[in-house]
């Protein structure tokens, strides 16, 4: 039996480390094919990071801020992900805007976006290599991950407990697909309502499993903004999540369907 081995690359880019894990044959994760994969996926986050980083004064976002180009000027990936977030914004109920403050500003959605755009383009197609088993790419705790058609390969990942620093509260098992947490436990208050603008602060935590990583991301935040109203289950892209909020309240659902509400010291939870 060829032994299994594993590499992992890292790099800081969007402020945030960005990690690339395979699995595989030795021949598969240091070989020559899936080196130059990772270097793209990169390099492809980069070049989004330059066009949409609302910190860089030559971004495409920040010229459109100033008012010096218009979407039609833009980059051609700006007005795809300006469709997006208005698709989302309506999805949602207004619970996600990148508008709301009167200029655009997708920094709630571009990350999740970017990394399954990058994973897509460069990452998942190595699971059709010789020795491939998975292969995922993690940003600040986001996930897009995929396995070998054939490999028995499941991806455990861990959830962090929101109230107690350190701890896992959680296991996701994912064999494709991506998992997205987002609320006020690690970064604080930084969530705000877009229609109120008010900080979001009723969810501690919230985690969300679904095909895609833009998926993920988008309601992952719309659940933090959600607080304890979960109707937006229903129009979500998702396959699962779970909600921690402030006082201690853990919600699961399924689906469109809710199937746990459980207090915080229950066993259950795991």
């Amino acid at each position: 039996m060829t032994r299994l081995a594993r590499r992992v690359w890292v790099e800081t880019i969007m402020g945030t480390a960005v990690s690339v894990h395979a699995h595989g044959s030795p021949a598969f994760v240091d070989g020559p094919q899936t080196a130059a994969s990772v270097s793209r996926a990169f390099d492809e986050l980069r070049e989004d990071d330059r066009i949409f980083s609302t910190y860089r004064e030559d971004s495409e976002i920040s010229r459109l801020r100033r008012g010096e180009i218009t979407l039609d000027d833009a980059h051609p990936l700006v007005a795809e992900v300006a469709t997006a977030c208005r698709d989302a914004e309506q999805r949602s109920g207004g619970r996600f805007s990148a508008t709301w403050r009167g200029w655009f500003d997708p920094t709630g959605y571009v990350k999740g976006w970017a990394v399954e755009r990058a994973a897509r383009m460069h990452l998942l197609p190595l699971l059709a290599a010789t020795g491939a088993t998975a292969i995922g790419i993690n940003a600040g705790g986001d996930m897009q991950v995929g396995t070998a058609p054939g490999s028995e390969w499941v991806w455990r990942i861990g959830i962090a407990d929101p109230h107690r620093a350190g701890e896992v509260l959680a296991i996701m098992d994912v064999v494709d697909g991506a998992v997205a947490t987002s609320g006020t436990a690690e970064r604080g208050a930084h969530i705000l309502d877009p229609r109120s603008g008010e900080p979001a602060t009723d969810v501690r935590s919230a985690t969300v499993v679904a095909d895609s990583l833009a998926e993920a991301d988008l309601w992952a935040t719309v659940a933090v903004v959600a607080g304890d109203d979960l109707s937006w289950v229903a129009a979500a892209d998702s396959r699962s999540g779970m909600t921690v909020t402030e006082d201690g309240r853990v919600r699961r659902w399924v689906g469109a369907t809710e199937v746990s509400v459980v207090t915080y010291a229950d066993s259950a939870v795991r």
